[in-house]
């Protein structure tokens, strides 16, 4: 493929990242799918499935978009129910949170900047 362009597939480009397709950590860095600028993620996770640490401190803007099913997210400062397609949640650099798939749920995951 041509390094200003490429086509791919999610479910195989993330696998070996925990589903993370954009982002400073892809290989080889010269590829248009890695940058410093934002994280992109394909989240795919069965019911029940749960962080089960929460992620503090971290300096990043992030969005969760409900591709399909039910996804909980436990946030510092409340809780956010995505049950409908198209549902999402933003929050802020330092806010803390966790989540959970009600049900098998299909996510995407944006966070900038994208950094180490």
């Amino acid at each position: 493929m041509d390094s200003m362009w490429y086509q791919g597939n999610a479910n195989e480009d993330g696998k070996r990242t925990r589903g993370w397709l954009v982002g400073h950590f892809i290989e080889p860095p010269e590829a248009i799918r890695s940058t410093n600028d934002v994280e992109v993620k394909w989240g795919i996770h069965p019911a029940g499935e749960k962080r089960p640490e929460w992620t503090v401190s971290d300096f990043r803007t992030t969005l969760v978009l409900l591709v399909r099913g039910h996804f909980r997210i436990d946030l510092t400062h409340g809780s956010a129910t995505l049950a409908q397609e198209g549902d999402y949640v933003m929050w802020a650099p330092g806010t803390d949170h966790s989540w959970e798939a009600v049900s098998d749920s299909v996510v995407i995951t944006v966070r900038w900047p994208s950094s180490p």
